[in-house]
């Protein structure tokens, strides 16, 4: 049984495959870049969540509880006390962490006491071998391979000089945040970075036998909401919902270059069936059953998806790494650890298994043409057995399916989801493919139609395309998603920007700012030094210095950001909240909130809302529930004095400086560059909204990337199939020629088939492409909470030109090869 399926595979499936080299190579390339764009678009986001995750098992170890800080000011290390005489602790060790510097130079300092050794991680053991040197040596620290320093050396480090006691080994080092690394005793971190008596972590190990719920329920009432206790992969989960919309957007781009993918090589199969119509009939007549040849079939498939999937994965990860140098700053800057590349275990096997998968499915469509024809009828030319025309209950149910996905897909999209809503994108195109495979028929006779316009050959090419409707369906919808695509995700995207960039406009009326990173980053801290702000104001030509505090804090289990601004003054640097509700801020009564933090916590305006911070819980009114850009997290917005008290972060991140009217500005803002440190950033407020909307954009142009890698994977769809239908019709071409048709003409004809599948494939990518586009616009608008106004660009028709130009492309080489055809070579074909 075994030999007899080999033997089936390796003369009429293998041998096929060899024989058309061509087919096989288009059919391999397109599987390869749709597994090389979802490997990219996995080890993206796994790189990022899986830097945090390395970390914190790299530093955790046994720990089953870790308890952070609220926000990086972190906690009062008077409750370790409290926290290591819980019932069901075996060993409480306290940590300090602190990031520095930034970009390339962004490096990891970790405060520990001896009690690390009991978690038994990475860093546990060479802080525990090197303890000696680390007291022996004045201000020592261990630096990981990565720093670039030898043993010995001395730096600046915070507020003091370190001398290196030590270098961690590469192994280690690169479980340790890339080896960017700095360990040194507690007493010392906390020293360097001006924080004494503070800590940012403790990791619980527990007792032999401990009931894991209770040991946090007795947790959570030592800390006394003045810290969070959590599993350790909480740093994981929050770094997940920073990423998060980037690998929407890209997956959802993939999938539809997966998608095109998968109409190829439907194509491709009916066309083999199509082929192989003569040997199938002959193994039918001999005694062969239907239900060994479709699965001969599957197989064929499913190796084209394996070997183009395989291919693809290894390229994909290549393209990932160079991926991963375009994130965004913010994003990264806005996770603990450095994110290095890496290719998570499932990426390649899930690419892999979409690939085989969607093979398997598209082979399985075409695969019927077998299974429901009787012998003698698959001896017949395309177009007139039964299995080339759409069955009218087939037909009906596709479009009840599709008309019943685009109302859900309306519905999701309104709905306020929030992320969920993206999914109404995807529900759209999978609606409209059903919806025009219902209209089979109208969409080949409008193709033949466009194509009988080119005179005599376009009527020979029409002729051709009604013989075969479901090889012109499928390449419609090939040229259809391609267009689509471009269209709706490529302006959704602008008018995303477009809308963003609008609701920081505000940030343009202030003259100069002053923060820690540059403003594209959400400067969270470091705080600036003492006593810049008053510097600062005593300068010639400054009227006006207000400072401005963010911070990443822990808000139930999510993350936001806070925002703290001198509302009693009433600077609050957007213009979407109420200036009424500004004295009620400012006494610290209430806060404002954005969208996604509202829907997450389940609160609405005049809502109460417990705030669990540093000094314990306090008990707020939300005042106004906002818009606001929230790729990284949500917002909550509050007087600049309740945060540093409550959450007991002293000075500000940010100084937004106005200019005195008639004074120079750029003699001032060279003033205030002299001022101020080196290392501190200082833009103008038009350079600050400049900088932040080409961080958006460059956020976008990975998803923009792979639509247009969509489109060119249509191009070798089209010029696939008309290949295919050109080999298939040698005998015709040649008799043609034969009897005095001009090469001329075939090509002709040719084109026009490409003209008739390529327009109409791109007209209802038009119109589909513009009604997604707006349904994205407003599924995009709930993820990002904020209101993204839609604008049908001019750019709509240019992108779906360029896109019908490339496709179009795709027509040429199989037109020259039927008008360069030798009449007897064609005649000779069997």
């Amino acid at each position: 049984m075994i030999r007899a399926g080999w033997d089936r595979l390796r003369l009429f499936n293998f041998g096929e495959l060899l024989a058309h080299r061509g087919r096989t190579i288009m059919s391999l390339t397109v599987m390869g870049v749709s597994a090389s764009l979802l490997v990219a678009v996995l080890s993206i986001s796994g790189s990022v969540t899986g830097s945090v995750d390395q970390l914190t098992k790299s530093l955790g170890g046994k720990a089953v509880l870790e308890i952070t800080g609220i926000t990086d000011a972190g906690f009062d290390q008077q409750l370790l006390p409290r926290i290591s005489a819980t019932p069901g602790v075996d060993k409480a060790v306290p940590m300090l962490r602190a990031q520095l510097g930034t970009g390339e130079d962004r490096a990891l300092l970790l405060g520990a006491d001896t009690s690390i050794t009991a978690l038994g991680s990475e860093i546990a053991g060479p802080m525990g071998a090197q303890a000696g040197k680390l007291i022996t040596t004045p201000n020592g620290v261990l630096v990981g391979a990565a720093m670039g320093y030898s043993e010995g050396d001395r730096f600046p480090l915070g507020t003091g000089t370190v001398t290196v006691a030590g270098v961690l080994d590469a192994e280690a080092s690169d479980k340790l945040n890339g080896g960017h690394i700095i360990a040194a005793p507690l007493g010392l971190a906390q020293t360097l970075t001006g924080r004494a008596g503070k800590l940012d972590s403790v990791q619980i190990v527990a007792t032999d036998g401990a009931d894991l719920g209770e040991l946090r329920s007795a947790l959570t009432a030592a800390v006394d909401g003045r810290a969070v206790v959590a599993d350790p992969d909480l740093r994981t989960a929050q770094a997940s919902g920073a990423i998060q919309i980037v690998r929407y957007s890209t997956l959802m781009s993939s999938a539809a270059a997966l998608i095109v993918s998968a109409f190829l090589i439907y194509n491709a199969m009916s066309m083999a069936v199509a082929q192989r119509r003569p040997t199938l009939s002959l193994l039918r007549a001999i005694g062969g059953k239907r239900g060994p040849m479709v699965r001969d079939l599957l197989t064929e498939a499913a190796l084209l998806g394996l070997f183009g999937g395989a291919v693809g994965a290894v390229i994909g990860m290549f393209m990932g790494r160079t991926a991963i140098d375009r994130l965004p700053a913010a994003m990264v800057q806005s996770v603990e650890a450095r994110t290095e590349y890496m290719v998570p275990g499932y990426a390649i096997p899930a690419a892999v298994a979409a690939c085989v998968v969607a093979s398997v499915i598209a082979a399985a469509l075409a695969a019927r043409q077998v299974y429901k024809v009787q012998p003698i009828e698959a001896l017949a030319p395309v177009g007139v057995g039964q299995s080339d025309s759409v069955r009218p209950p087939l037909r009906l149910a596709a479009a009840v399916l599709g008309i019943g996905l685009a109302v859900a897909a309306v519905f999701v999209a309104r709905a306020d989801l929030g992320r969920l809503s993206l999914a109404s994108i995807t529900m759209a195109f999978t609606a409209t493919v059903l919806v025009c495979f219902a209209a089979t028929g109208p969409i080949v006779r409008t193709a033949g139609a466009i194509a009988r316009r080119f005179g005599a050959p376009g009527a020979l090419g029409s002729t051709t395309l009604e013989r075969a409707p479901r090889r012109v369906w499928a390449t419609a919808m090939t040229v259809m998603i391609g267009v689509s695509a471009t269209v709706a995700m490529g302006g959704a995207s602008t008018n995303m920007v477009d809308s963003a960039t609008a609701s920081f406009q505000d940030l343009g009326r202030t003259d100069i700012y002053v923060s820690p990173t540059a403003m594209e980053q959400f400067p969270t801290g470091p705080v600036l030094p003492a006593g810049l702000a008053d510097t600062i104001a005593r300068l010639p030509g400054v009227e006006r210095v207000n400072p401005t505090q963010m911070a990443f804090a822990t808000l139930g289990t999510g993350r936001v950001m806070l925002q703290g601004y001198p509302a009693a003054q009433g600077d609050v640097r957007t213009s979407s909240v109420d200036r009424d509700l500004l004295p009620r801020m400012a006494s610290g009564e209430g806060v404002v909130i954005s969208r996604d933090v509202a829907r997450s916590l389940g609160v609405s305006t005049g809502s109460e809302l417990t705030l669990q911070t540093p000094t314990g819980p306090h008990r707020v009114e939300v005042l106004q529930v906002i818009p606001y850009m929230s790729a990284i997290s949500g917002i909550v917005m509050m007087d600049i004095e309740s945060l540093r008290q409550w959450y007991q972060r002293p000075g500000e991140t940010i100084l937004a400086i106005d200019i005195e009217p008639g004074a120079d500005r750029a003699a001032v803002q060279a003033a205030v560059r002299d001022a101020v440190p080196e290392q501190i950033y200082v833009s103008s407020g038009a350079d600050a909204v400049t900088a932040i909307s080409s961080s958006l954009r460059q956020g976008s142009v990975m998803s923009r990337a792979i639509l247009w890698i969509v489109v060119l994977v249509a191009t070798v769809a089209l010029l696939n199939t008309l290949m295919l239908s050109v080999l298939e019709r040698r005998r015709e071409l040649g008799v043609l020629r034969a009897m005095g048709t001009s090469r001329k003409f075939l090509l002709r004809s040719v084109l026009a088939e490409a003209a008739g599948i390529g327009l109409i494939g791109a007209a209802i990518g038009l119109a589909v492409g513009a009604a997604i586009q707006y349904l994205a616009t407003v599924a995009i608008g709930h993820a990002m909470t904020i209101d993204i106004v839609y604008e049908p660009s001019p750019m709509l028709l240019v992108y779906g030109t360029a896109a019908l130009g490339l496709a179009l492309l795709g027509s040429i080489p199989p037109a020259l090869r039927a008008a360069r055809m030798p009449i007897v070579e064609a005649l000779a074909v069997d």
